[in-house]
């Protein structure tokens, strides 16, 4: 039995070959097993979503996937995950991964990793969740993401009570610390 799920989103891409994305990612695994927190995830053995799994498989963790059949068709799918829910679409593989999380994580990702944060955030921001988020700044990535919704904030586009929500860390173990923080508030 798990303590706390989260979700995590992040490419299907690993980055540069000689860059440090794909061992945080691991790392991020490694500890989310040793601090019993069982990932949920989009299903694929490929990029950082394949990193992070394995992280968590290799130090005795638990890993749910959730993945479209359009995608296992492709041969993606991890073949060693502890559950695995094969989906219909993008749309119900996200609803499905925000029901099962109890916090959301963003790695380095594209397009469909920053849809799926934003989409956490928006929800959060009118009630539909109440749940932690963050992003784990691996390398600075997100950086000038930051420096764009500090750009918003200022012209007041985004408020300060919601710019709080999203909390932020270089550091897998300062993000988790701060997520089990504040899911202990709620």
């Amino acid at each position: 039995m798990t303590d706390m799920k989260i979700a995590v989103y992040c490419g299907a891409s690993s980055g540069p070959a000689e860059g440090p994305y794909q061992s945080e990612a691991r790392k991020l695994g490694s500890l989310m097993a040793r601090q019993n927190i069982e990932l949920v995830y989009g299903g694929s053995s490929i990029g950082l979503m394949g990193s992070v799994a394995d992280g968590v498989l290799e130090a005795g963790g638990h890993v749910c996937g959730v993945i479209p059949q359009v995608l296992v068709d492709r041969e993606q799918v991890h073949v060693g995950l502890s559950e695995l829910h094969v989906v219909e679409d993008m749309h119900q593989r996200k609803a499905v991964m925000m029901e099962l999380a109890d916090a959301f994580i963003a790695l380095p990702g594209g397009t469909g990793t920053l849809e799926e944060l934003f989409e956490v955030w928006a929800w959060r921001q009118i009630g539909i969740h109440h749940k932690p988020f963050g992003l784990l700044n691996i390398h600075n990535y997100f950086d000038h993401l930051l420096a764009f919704i500090a750009h918003a904030a200022d012209e007041e586009f985004i408020r300060d009570e919601y710019r709080d929500f999203l909390l932020v860390d270089n550091h897998p173990e300062g993000l988790l610390s701060r997520l089990s923080e504040k899911l202990a508030q709620t």
